[in-house]
Parts: C-alpha cells; structure tokens; sequence
C-alpha cells in the first residue's frame, strides 16, 4: 500500500501558537471561510507520543476551502508531536491528512515499510489517527484518518458554516 491507496487528501493542518492571528491570516490571503474553534480538546486515556501514554490538551479551529478542510492547532498543555514542532520548527504546515478505506490496512503497512507512527489515537469512536513521520519528503507528517459518523456530521456542519451553504445531506 502507498499514499496513492490511501484515498483522498482532505485536510492541510498548521500548528500555531496564536489560533485566532492565524484564522485570521488564512481567511485573508487563502479565502478560507468562518472558523470553527473548539478548545481545550483532551487527547488522553487512548492516545500515544512515539509509543508511550499521552495526555495532552489543544486548541483546534477548522475551516474549508472547496473541499480541502483546514485545521489549525494551538498546543495548551502536555508534550506531543506539536509542542516538538513548535520547540523545533516555530508555527507552520505541520501535516496532510489521507482518509484510507481501511486504516487499519494502511497504518500496517506505513509500520511494515519501515515508516515510524509517531502520535496516535482513538478519540472515542469519533476518529482514529496515526501520525507518520514524514519529515524526509519535506512535510513533518503524514496523519492517516478514520472518520466516524458522528465526526463526519461534524465536519459537514463546519464545512456548511465555512462555505456558507445550505446544510449538506
């Protein structure tokens, strides 16, 4: 399996450190449409930082433009893949995100191929994610996507706000 068995890419993501400077900053030079924030997001009892317990807190906004959902993440508290990012790189594009058919299947064989799994987690049914370590084809991470239901209304609600149309279906 490689990244083109891996479905579509639906989402760009920075890791910031001021959330609202950089919604701003995006919607005026990329167009991107009204923020969704949500914050003090737990990553926690099912989440781990290259392979150990994680438990760590984090602003995120999201906010489409066509069909490419945007995420930013503002770090609050606890050491994960983003606060390393920050401490190493400062803010900037931190991943793409590839939504696989079967992520169990994918994150198998990224493991298989020697690519490393850097963050994980469950969060609780919603979704599921693995972080690749990238770095070595110029983008820190590849983060593997499974979407619940209920994370998928989710995101049609943000994607409707964001674009302002009518409620998708």
């Amino acid at each position: 399996m490689t990244a083109s068995t891996w479905g579509p890419i639906t989402q760009t993501a920075w890791v910031v450190e001021e959330i609202e400077a950089t919604e701003r900053l995006l919607s005026q030079l990329c167009g991107a449409g009204e923020w969704t924030r949500m914050p003090d997001i737990e990553f926690g009892d099912n989440c781990t930082v290259r392979g150990r317990p994680a438990d760590f807190t984090a602003h995120i906004s999201l906010s489409y433009i066509g069909e490419m959902q945007l995420e930013l993440i503002q770090p609050r508290r606890g050491e994960s893949i983003y606060t390393e990012f920050l401490r190493t790189a400062g803010p900037g594009i931190h991943h793409i995100c590839f939504e696989p058919q079967n992520f169990d299947d994918a994150v198998s064989d990224a493991a298989r191929s020697g690519v490393e799994v850097i963050q994980s987690g469950d969060m609780g049914g919603a979704m599921r994610f693995a972080y690749l370590d990238a770095g070595q084809a110029g983008v820190p991470c590849i983060e593997l996507a499974e979407i619940g239901p209920d994370m998928r209304a989710f995101y049609r609600h943000v994607k409707d706000r964001s674009t302002g149309s009518s409620p998708s279906r």
